[in-house]
């Protein structure tokens, strides 16, 4: 009976290494997905935060420019804002791509003003980039204020 169990035993020695190594790849093809997920999203929550202060900046600063530095001419001051926001998120600015729309046409109190921004999203592994190579993108929209 012992002769038995060892010969089988014998023939069983590689197995345990070769499963083992199976499961641990694809162990860690899950663990690295996972990150790169909650990377993900950590990046949209930083665009979608950029989004909400280039129009808070708008609502607040709307009117008080009068010379166009914040006026539908020119929206420079707001996608400043967008990008100083941005680059405090850990974002590559120059990946970063905001507009800035007034949809009445004016910057004057109590009309609207909409900030979209958009961002390239870069995986942190070469593995995930046909995958996760994505545009991201954010809207906000408020009403000037002063």
């Amino acid at each position: 009976m012992r002769k038995c169990f060892d010969r089988r035993w014998r023939d069983d020695q590689g197995a345990t290494l070769v499963e083992f190594s199976l499961i641990t790849f694809m162990y860690l093809i899950l663990l690295f997905s996972v990150v790169e997920m909650g990377r993900m999203l950590i990046v949209y929550t930083a665009l979608a935060n950029a989004a909400h202060a280039g129009t808070r900046y708008a609502i607040v600063h709307g009117s008080d420019l009068t010379s166009g530095a914040c006026g539908p001419g020119n929206t420079t001051a707001v996608q400043t804002a967008v990008s100083n926001f941005a680059a405090a998120g850990l974002l590559n600015t120059s990946s970063l791509n905001t507009v800035v729309s007034y949809p009445a046409g004016t910057n004057t109190p109590g009309s609207t003003v909409t900030v979209t921004v958009t961002y390239t999203y870069d995986p942190l592994l070469g593995y995930f980039s046909k995958v996760l190579n994505k545009t991201l993108g954010s809207s906000s929209e408020g009403v000037i204020t002063f």
